[in-house]
């Protein structure tokens, strides 16, 4: 079979080791300079140390025969190498791109699982694969980078819950070749040349999640912490976030229903088991953008970084008489909580329409 080597031992990184390894492949999993002591955990347990919250009952260990390698020995983990997945967060897109790419042969297929937008000064927002792409080729390198997108949770995907992705990428017979490395029994992949159209969808998701998250918080507030769950509130916002999420799909030129239905699908996941909802629920509980980071501190909060930038694109894109503010009122109120720490106060009537 193949040699898949995973670059980046966080969560998801680690979690894509289970279908790759137990579909026979070898597996060498590398941390990155932050990720020395969770090398050191595997190496000794054979298990994650990160899983330890999920599995109450003890953390599945790694198929067996899984390799472990600190980043000082990456390139040997690279050497030979059918696929390399990158399984950095976004707040490791630079370092990944100025320190990894550039040292992987452009023979070998990559496969990110890195998620997030960067929104340009006129106001156009770009997928990484676009950015590293960029960036390569500003050093001469001609490479497509593959990417992951759809609803997938990390410690599911370890438990072998039944989860359906899509590899996204330029070429569908590279597509049609880490789909047959990866592919398990539980590990069902869709395949795509719409890498802007995949990207975008699962990465609008985690501003959107966190405004339904707000809800959870606002009815923790009115009703008791202990209090049932109110869903009527939840999937009123999670309509209007899919409304949203496919004017914004358009603006991205990529507003297929497969798409919007791949990043609606990560937006229920990520409300109902993702970081997200933390932050959203004490926001929502009336602390501000400060006081809820300060209570998850060690946390990684991507949503936040996706949900301002995004804002600041669409704010300019209003300006310039491209976009209806009209049209994005939950997107708006979401910037304002997190930049201008506004109260929440969700803007329910702007969500109704005459047809």
């Amino acid at each position: 079979m193949a040699t898949i080597t995973i670059i980046g031992s966080g969560m998801m990184g680690s979690a894509l080791a289970f279908p790759a390894r137990e579909n026979g492949n070898t597996v060498r999993l590398v941390g990155t300079h932050l990720d020395r002591e969770i090398i050191d955990a595997c190496r000794a347990t054979n298990r994650h140390p990160k899983f330890a919250k999920h599995f109450p009952k003890g953390i599945p260990p790694f198929p067996a025969g899984c390799e472990f390698y600190q980043i000082e020995q990456m390139d040997e983990a690279v050497k030979g190498a059918d696929l390399v997945i990158g399984g950095v967060s976004s707040f490791g897109v630079d370092w990944f791109g100025e320190e990894v790419l550039p040292r992987i042969p452009v023979e070998i297929p990559v496969l990110s699982v890195t998620k997030g937008l960067l929104d340009q000064d006129d106001g156009t927002l770009l997928c990484y694969p676009q950015v590293w792409e960029a960036r390569l080729a500003a050093k001469g390198i001609k490479r497509d980078i593959c990417a992951i997108g759809g609803p997938c949770t990390s410690y599911e995907l370890v438990a072998h819950d039944q989860t359906e992705v899509a590899f996204c990428g330029k070429d569908l017979n590279v597509l049609r070749k880490i789909k047959a490395m990866m592919a398990t029994d539980y590990y069902h992949v869709s395949l795509s040349t719409d890498v802007v159209g995949i990207e975008s969808a699962v990465a609008l998701k985690n501003g959107y999640a966190l405004g339904i998250a707000l809800t959870i918080g606002l009815n923790q507030k009115a009703f008791g912490l202990d209090s049932e769950l109110h869903f009527n509130s939840q999937a009123a916002v999670f309509g209007q976030a899919a409304k949203e999420m496919s004017r914004l799909l358009d603006l991205q030129g990529a507003g297929t229903l497969d798409n919007l239905c791949v990043g609606v699908g990560d937006l229920y996941v990520t409300v109902y088991g993702g970081r997200t909802r933390l932050v959203g629920i004490l926001l929502g509980r009336g602390l501000n953008i400060d006081e809820a980071k300060a209570e998850l501190a060690g946390v990684t909060l991507e949503s936040l970084v996706v949900a301002v930038r995004v804002a600041r694109a669409v704010k300019k894109h209003i300006a310039a008489g491209k976009l209806d503010a009209a049209d994005f009122p939950l997107l708006l109120h979401i910037d304002e909580i997190l930049t201008d720490k506004k109260a929440v106060n969700i803007p329910w009537e702007s969500f109704t329409f005459e047809k």
